[in-house]
């Protein structure tokens, strides 16, 4: 069975018009990596858990925000990985500057069976959906088309 993950693509509407809200992951790996690695808040959510609910959480692990609107489903997408992502897309609005993630312990570097705790977030911003295509990881592309 593949693992699945659910997560929120928060949205907002500004003059210049929509507003996607990306993460981009921490740690030493991504630190130089722009284009491609961003994603939606998202992660992991056991059989017994409800997607939606996975969502929310795990948007609040990643970013310290909540989320409150009304969710409009995306769908599932098949990522890369083999994982299934199913998202939603919620309007709503989030200051990037208080953002507080959670953290995981990794190996780095690789191979060196040396543990190091990072965020799995270190930041967030604001995109518009053209530009959201260009950062946001390929795997995620499909749901961006799908909104």
């Amino acid at each position: 069975m593949p693992t699945r993950t659910a997560g929120i693509l928060l949205y907002r509407r500004r003059a210049r018009g929509l507003e996607l809200l990306l993460v981009h992951p921490g740690g030493p790996f991504w630190a130089q990596k722009d284009a491609g690695a961003w994603s939606i808040p998202k992660g992991i959510y056991e059989p017994d858990e409800e997607a939606l609910a996975a969502a929310k959480r795990e948007f609040h692990e990643e970013t310290g925000g909540t989320v409150t609107g009304t969710p409009l489903p995306l769908g599932e997408f098949t990522q890369p990985s083999g994982k299934i992502l199913t998202a939603w897309a919620v309007e709503g609005d989030f200051d990037v500057a208080t953002l507080v993630s959670n953290t995981c312990m990794v190996e780095w570097p690789p191979s060196s069976g040396k543990q190091l705790e990072i965020p799995e977030v270190d930041r967030g911003e604001w995109f518009t959906p053209t530009e959201a295509e260009g950062k946001i990881h390929k795997g995620q592309r499909p749901m961006l088309a799908a909104w």
